[in-house]
Parts: structure tokens; sequence; C-alpha cells
């Protein structure tokens, strides 16, 4: 995602991004991918197709614009009275939601309209917080927590590459037996 992007604007510019976002997410759902052109979007939009490629470049990089908006996440995480629970409740939603089919769309376009590894990042980041909430709480009932890194590393990670690459066999179960480990290895290692 460039600069310009990442920016949170406000009056006009932040109508254009609403409106942009908007008609290209009601596209997508009326037309599909296939048939979706910059301007298209322009037209649903009300605004000039020069309007969207002076802000976003091309096509792939509005989409990838609006997948990381998408895939932010709209509340905090569940609070279930215990780290394991909450984690668990998490890491089955994160991989519920991230292995649907608009999720693996959402994944795809954050990625391929982002060459320098902004989105991912931006994306990784909302993983990052909502897994801060559900430690600081934690935390607040005097539990024993891993570091964000470490649950980043040995539940997000392994999820992803799978949501990425090897798909098969990705249900709750795995999400469960993910945070399992993380407890055996936590259990050996920090005791």
């Amino acid at each position: 995602m460039s600069s310009k992007q990442r920016a949170r604007p406000g009056g006009r510019s932040a109508r254009v991004q609403a409106s942009v976002h908007t008609a290209v997410r009601k596209l997508l759902a009326e037309t599909g991918r296939e048939a979706l052109t910059v301007p298209l979007v322009a037209q649903r939009a009300g605004v000039t197709p020069s309007t969207i490629y002076r802000r976003w470049g091309t096509l792939q990089e509005l989409l990838s614009d609006v997948a990381v908006e998408r895939l932010r996440p709209d509340t905090e995480p569940e609070d279930h009275g215990d780290l394991r629970s909450d984690l668990t409740a998490w890491a089955e939603q994160f991989l519920d939601e991230m292995t649907s089919p608009s999720g693996r769309a959402y994944i795809r376009d954050a990625l391929l309209g982002d060459p320098d590894g902004g989105n991912a990042g931006q994306c990784s980041a909302y993983a990052a917080e909502q897994i801060n909430v559900i430690l600081a709480r934690a935390t607040g009932r005097e539990e024993n927590t891993p570091d964000v890194e470490t649950v980043m590393d040995r539940i997000v990670a392994p999820m992803m590459y799978r949501i990425l690459f090897r798909p098969a066999g990705l249900d709750a179960a795995y999400a469960r037996r993910l945070v399992t480990m993380l407890f055996g290895i936590r259990g050996k290692g920090d005791q």
C-alpha cells in the first residue's frame, strides 16, 4: 500500500474513498471480478476514471486497498473468561473468516496489489491488535501469557501458510490444535 493510501483522508478525499470502495464491493457482488473495470467502478462511484488512477494507480491496487479495509476486524474478540478459551475462539473465527470464499479473495487481492508488502503488514497488524486485546485481558486476570509475536508465530502464521499454500483440512479442529500446541510448548519452556 502506498503512503498516499495509508493516510486516513478527510473531507472530499474520504468521501471519494468511501464511494469507490462501496462501488467496488457492490460491483463485485453484482458482476463478479472478471467484469470489473476502472471505468465501471468510476461510473458507479460518481468519479472520473482519472481520479481512481491518480489515487490507486491500477485496478489491482484498488482491489488491494478495498481488501485490506474489508479484512479489518469489526469488533474486539469476545471474552470467554480465560486465555486458552479466548485464543481458541478467536483462532476458530479467524480461520473460518479467512477460509471463506470472500476471505480468500480478500487475502489474494491484498497481496497481489501490493508488491512492497505494506498491505500484508497491515493485515498482520490487525491480527496482532486482536491478540493484544486477548493477552491484555488475560494479564488483567493474572494469567501467564505469551508475547504477541509468539502467538503470531504459533497460531496465525501456520494458519495463513495453510490458507495460502495447503488449504486442505482447514477446520476448527486445526485451529484448536494450534492453540493446544501453543500451551503445550509454553508449559514445557516457560516453567
